[in-house]
C-alpha cells in the first residue's frame, strides 16, 4: 500500500519550502546589512515579516498548477458531500 499525499498536503508542504527558503535568504541579506536590521530585539521579526511579503507573491506565480489540482480536488469532495446529503435526503423523505 502506497501513500500518494493530497494536492492540498503536497500544496502546503511546497508554500512552506517557498517561506523557509524565502527566509533563509533574507536572514542571509541582512545578516551580512545588504537589508536593514530591526530595531532592537526585533530582527527575527523583521526577517519573518519581510519572508512572508516576499513568499506570498513567488508562491502565487510558481506554485499555480498545484494550487488549481487542489481546487478540482476540494471540489470532488464537496460534489461527493452533496451527493450523500441528497441521497440521504431522499431517503428520509421516503420513509
Amino acid at each position: 500500500m502506497s501513500f500518494t499525499p493530497s494536492a492540498a498536503f503536497r500544496y502546503t508542504l511546497m508554500r512552506l519550502g517557498i517561506f523557509v527558503g524565502s527566509f533563509l535568504a533574507i536572514w542571509a541579506l541582512v545578516y551580512f546589512r545588504v537589508l536593514p536590521s530591526g530595531l532592537g530585539d526585533s530582527n527575527l521579526f523583521w526577517v519573518a515579516l519581510l519572508a512572508l511579503v516576499v513568499s506570498a507573491p513567488l508562491s502565487w506565480v510558481m506554485l499555480r498548477k498545484p494550487r488549481e489540482a487542489m481546487a478540482v480536488q476540494v471540489a470532488e469532495k464537496v460534489d461527493r458531500a452533496k451527493e450523500r446529503l441528497a441521497a440521504n435526503q431522499s431517503q428520509e423523505d421516503g420513509v
